[in-house]
């Protein structure tokens, strides 16, 4: 049935799409693009539990911080560790891209992407957070299926496509078909977990102790899950364990790829176990189509060789991956009743009717 309130609110209220990811948070409006790409991250005093940084302002603050000021990551492994800090990061998200001025103070709907591996609760905390923050009504949908949708996939018909989606915290391996998940696996590896083997790696061959924000940096220069054409290297900087001094050194990328090799082995197992739980009919579909990466951690340099090597078919990347899930959640929100079998299942039967 029609509804004048509705159809009122949804002219001052524009769409929004968010990719709410452990390491980065991107925002789209409908008819505006993406207009939102920061860092998860808040700043919070110690005493008061006060935001007094999000976003990019608070990103600066990570190891830099005084005693009473902690600048926190409120998603770990992709779902939600910190509910009333990832309750105020969305309200401030939202409220920068939506601000309630005017005579007509509308709110937005909004629909999120989650890791297909998370639970009821955990579905349930980003859903009241997202209402908490402001929306008007808030929907799930899957982060593979939003990235695959993102990447121009063909969700909605009966030919099988496979999305591996590497984020920060998770890794999510899908199979589609007919607009749902034939099969999925969602594994806590991502760019996070390589960060973290950088670190270890450089503490123990090298007694060199980093910090996250090095350790990003030389994964995304010369980081790989390949021989490259021509191997490179990079300084790293840090404090020496041992006298207690500031140490620069070198590292190659075959010494990087080394300490990348476990998360890389993981990623590569997930996708072969995927691809054999795959009915074999959509695994013929896959031969012809490929793989498809997306994700900010699918860009490390050589991963699609690695995999095309592991598993005999086409890999190659999105175009601009690092946005698929956040272009396919706004697909999502600018048109609800195409992509209705694509909502998460506890979210289905409360999308409103068409008016």
């Amino acid at each position: 049935m029609w509804n004048p309130l509705a159809s009122l609110l949804g002219v001052f209220a524009r769409d929004i799409g968010i990719d709410l990811g452990t390491a980065t948070t991107l925002v789209t409006v409908r008819g505006q693009g993406i207009v939102i790409h920061e860092p998860s991250v808040v700043a919070i005093d110690r005493r008061t539990r006060r935001p007094l940084a999000i976003g990019a302002e608070a990103r600066e603050m990570v190891g830099r911080t005084p005693g009473q000021i902690v600048a926190i990551r409120p998603l770990r492994d992709g779902v939600i560790s910190d509910f009333d800090i990832t309750e105020r990061m969305l309200y401030y998200f939202i409220n920068k891209v939506h601000p309630k001025k005017g005579l007509f103070r509308s709110s937005p709907r909004v629909v999120v992407g989650i890791p297909s591996g998370v639970t009821e609760v955990e579905k349930r905390a980003v859903h009241e957070a997202a209402i908490s923050a402001g929306a008007r009504e808030a929907y799930l949908v899957e982060e593979p299926m939003a990235a695959a949708i993102g990447a121009g996939l063909p969700v909605s018909e009966s030919v099988g496509s496979m999305i591996v989606d590497i984020g920060g915290g998770t890794t999510e391996v899908a199979v589609i078909s007919l607009g749902g998940i034939v099969v999925s696996r969602s594994i806590r590896v991502a760019g996070d977990e390589m960060d973290d083997e950088i670190v270890n790696y450089c503490r123990q061959k090298y007694n060199l102790l980093i910090g996250e924000r090095m350790s990003e940096r030389s994964k995304v220069a010369i980081g790989s899950a390949h021989p490259l054409p021509e191997e490179q290297t990079i300084t790293i900087r840090g404090r020496n364990l041992i006298t207690g001094l500031p140490q620069a050194i070198e590292v190659s990328s075959v010494e990087m790829r080394e300490a990348l090799s476990s998360s890389v082995q993981d990623i590569v197992d997930a996708v072969k176990a995927t691809i054999d739980e795959t009915p074999p009919e959509l695994v013929s579909d896959l031969m012809e189509q490929g793989i498809v990466l997306a994700g900010g951690a699918s860009q490390l340099q050589g991963l699609p060789e690695r995999l095309s090597e592991e598993t005999r078919m086409h890999v190659y990347r999105a175009d601009d991956p690092v946005t698929c899930v956040v272009r396919g959640a706004g697909a999502v929100v600018a048109d609800l009743d195409r992509y209705h079998k694509v909502l998460s299942s506890t979210q289905r039967g409360a999308l409103p009717r068409s008016r």
